[in-house]
């Protein structure tokens, strides 16, 4: 197991619930990782959805980032899975990502949709509440929801990008976070950017998986790979306004925030701002000399500190405040 660093004490997070209702769509497509998959209507689009454990468990939603789909949770799915968690695990490709929810309007992908989309699918599946956790674009959807929907919202588990407030102060006033995030202008630019990603055998979009394996890598570029699948996964970041993450309000759910110091996407000034964005339990989490992609590099340290119980017979965890 990775070593880390944890900050705080503990305070304890709300009690498992029961099941939700079944799910929409046409159930037990075939995939890897172990996954189910269910394609789910939402409003005019059509989600793809992963599913793992027991159907009437403690619903947990698993929020992927760019450049990755649903399978970035497969080593955590089958940690939990091993551990006999009565846990309904569900990992949506989301929008840009499943082929059935590609609007063709940049403007489509703005935050807000983004977290709506996420509201309606636990509405079509019969959830009320969610135990939330979020990589990278994951995480800044995540954060929006918990915070824009905190009725919904039993724990947020954000992993490697903070609060959208403390990432839009960090460029700002930080000039190392700028210099990291300066990769962001050629993904505003789909025409310029799919083929640089793409050529060669997707040679440069491959390196942005380093350290990864290429089994790891295989099922993602078998999706983005795709040139209308990349576009869509890119307009996430024509739509961004970064800025405004000011306004998104501090969280009130009990939250763990994990990052990796080998991260080359996010600085810790960014990381470290975090804590002034949640109002309620926090948690701090540090993985020394782990990647960006903590949860296929990290697994068992993740596993270890979500705040919810993973395990069969497990309480429900605690959370500093």
């Amino acid at each position: 197991m990775t070593e880390f660093n944890t900050q705080g004490d503990d305070h304890l997070t709300t009690a498992a619930a029961g099941g939700a209702g079944e799910d929409s769509g046409h159930d037990g497509v075939g995939a890897g990782g172990g996954w189910r998959i269910s394609r789910v209507p939402v409003r005019d689009l059509i989600f793809d959805v992963a599913e793992q454990g027991v159907p009437g468990g403690r619903p947990v939603l698993l929020l992927h980032g760019f450049p990755q789909t649903h399978r970035a949770y497969d080593a955590v799915a089958a940690r939990l899975a091993a551990a006999h968690a009565p846990l309904r695990l569900l990992a949506p490709d989301q929008r840009g990502y499943s082929p059935g929810a590609r609007p063709t309007d940049p403007a489509a992908y703005a935050l807000p949709a983004l977290a709506a989309d996420m509201i309606g699918l636990l509405d079509a599946c019969g959830i009320e509440h969610v135990d939330l956790v979020g990589h990278d674009w994951g995480a800044m959807v995540a954060w929006y929801l918990a915070a824009r929907y905190p009725e919904r919202v039993r724990t947020l588990t954000a992993i490697s990008v903070p609060h959208p407030a403390a990432f839009a102060e960090a460029l700002g006033e930080s000039a190392e976070q700028r210099k990291m995030s300066e990769y962001v202008y050629l993904f505003r630019d789909p025409d310029k950017a799919i083929p640089v990603l793409l050529e060669e055998n997707a040679r440069r979009l491959r390196g942005m998986y380093h350290p990864l394996s290429d089994s790891a890598i295989e099922p993602h570029l078998s999706v983005l790979g795709e040139p209308k699948a990349l576009r869509g996964a890119l307009n996430w970041y024509r739509a961004a306004k970064f800025g405004e993450g000011t306004s998104v309000p501090p969280i009130e759910a009990p939250v763990v925030f994990v990052w990796s110091t080998g991260d080359i996407a996010i600085s810790r000034d960014a990381a470290e701002r975090c804590v002034t964005h949640v109002a309620g339990p926090y948690r701090f989490v540090e993985l020394g000399g782990v990647s960006h992609w903590i949860p296929d590099e990290a697994p068992d340290a993740l596993v270890e500190v979500l705040p919810f119980p993973t395990s069969a017979g497990d309480e429900p965890r605690r959370v500093s405040s």
